[in-house]
């Protein structure tokens, strides 16, 4: 059988967790009647108390509460320490589109073009984006606002981790504020997972529900439509509800 590389393995991964799948089976059988060395109480004593970690979200809720403009909680973000995640990446992905537009999309995380140009969307996932957007007479350059669950790039295009999600919940919830959008667009799982605190975004996708005290639209990410054409006609059915409430308020 042939092998796959990292990029093709990274895309079946994707595909079930989009259609739901919650375990995953090791190919190695684990035994767990194997108990780690516990670490002798009388060396643990010897430690010490140790002090305790500030804890990342509260100093996160501080820091995104306290800008008061979206040039202010770029700078917070971008000087968020407590995110490992920036140590590894080349540029900041804020935001793309037009502050204060009536539709907000919200995406997951950067990719590596992404991660390069320093804009959320611009690769082939981006570039479908862009041309889905058009079909209905919108665009980030007129009417539309982007920003991404986290600004950084994971390594190796991982996915978030949960306490990642958890850390940057505070400024995405602020960005909404101070972007003041009429809807929200949710585009894939992990932005679902961070404002909704669900999965699952084939189950999810076309209801609307609400987000941050805003009516918001579950989408699959067009990274997914590149991988599954099949799938467009939902997409297109989900578009045409979006521009639908846009005319309807």
């Amino acid at each position: 059988m042939e092998s796959l590389d990292y990029h093709q393995a990274a895309e079946l991964l994707a595909w079930q967790v989009e259609l739901g799948a919650t375990e995953a089976i090791c190919d190695a059988p684990v035994n767990r009647y194997e108990v780690p060395a516990s670490v002798p109480k009388a060396k643990a004593a010897a430690k010490g108390p140790q002090p305790l970690k500030p804890d990342p979200v509260l100093l996160a809720r501080q820091a995104a509460q306290a800008a008061q403009t979206l040039e202010e909680l770029r700078s917070a973000v971008e000087g968020f320490e407590p995110c490992e995640l920036r140590k590894g990446a080349r540029n900041l992905v804020f935001s793309d589109g037009v502050p204060g537009a009536p539709v907000m999309i919200v995406g997951e995380a950067p990719g590596r073009e992404e991660d390069r140009a320093g804009k959320p969307f611009v690769g082939r996932a981006g570039q479908m984006l862009d041309r889905m957007l058009a079909a209905i007479d919108m665009g980030r350059d007129r009417n539309v606002y982007i920003t991404n669950v986290l600004p950084w790039r994971p390594p190796q295009n991982r996915d978030p981790k949960t306490d990642e999600i958890a850390m940057m919940r505070p400024f995405v919830l602020r960005h909404i504020e101070l972007a003041k959008p009429k809807l929200l667009v949710l585009v894939g799982n992990w932005s679902c997972q961070t404002l909704l605190e669900k999965r699952g975004i084939i189950r999810l996708r076309g209801t609307w529900t609400e987000a941050a005290g805003l009516p918001c639209l579950p989408m699959v990410h067009p990274a997914y439509l590149l991988r599954n054409p099949a799938f467009k006609r939902e997409a297109w059915a989900d578009l045409l509800s979006l521009k639908a409430r846009l005319r309807d308020g």
